[in-house]
């Protein structure tokens, strides 16, 4: 049977290879770009917009200067926003939870606007348009 710190351990392993791929020594907000501005201890910088990321998007400049690292240098704190940020996962592309990242996706792409989308609504309202919903009786 596994152990509490059986698991703490495997923990620890993980986070050690996640460290070996860089981590966060430097993080800060650039007002004039909108952009979160990451250094991380490989001398790779990255930036990004913050309003991609979930729990910043709507944020006031001022709460997202206010930026922490945390101590294993592989996530990002918003002490204001009560906001995190997973370090790896961003370099993986989640900016987000999986909820959030499926919510933002399916908006986007029900916004797409194709030529294959458009002959599709033309069909549909020479039929007359999507049928109604009947209701349960």
């Amino acid at each position: 049977m596994a152990t509490i710190e059986d698991g703490l351990v495997q923990a620890e392993k993980r986070a050690q290879a996640h460290r070996q791929a860089g981590y966060v020594v430097a993080a800060r907000y650039d007002r004039r770009t909108s952009r979160v501005i990451v250094k991380l201890n490989t001398g790779v910088q990255i930036s990004f917009p913050s309003r991609l990321i979930q729990g910043l998007a709507d944020a006031a400049p001022e709460d997202l200067a206010c930026i922490e690292i945390t101590p294993a240098g592989l996530g990002l704190h918003w002490p204001k926003l009560d906001a995190d940020l997973y370090v790896p996962g961003l370099l993986a592309g989640q900016l987000g939870s999986k909820r959030w990242m499926a919510a933002q996706l399916g908006a986007a792409g029900g916004s797409v606007r194709s030529p294959a989308k458009a002959s599709s609504s033309r069909e549909n309202g020479r039929k007359g348009g999507r049928p109604r919903k009947m209701a349960n009786g």
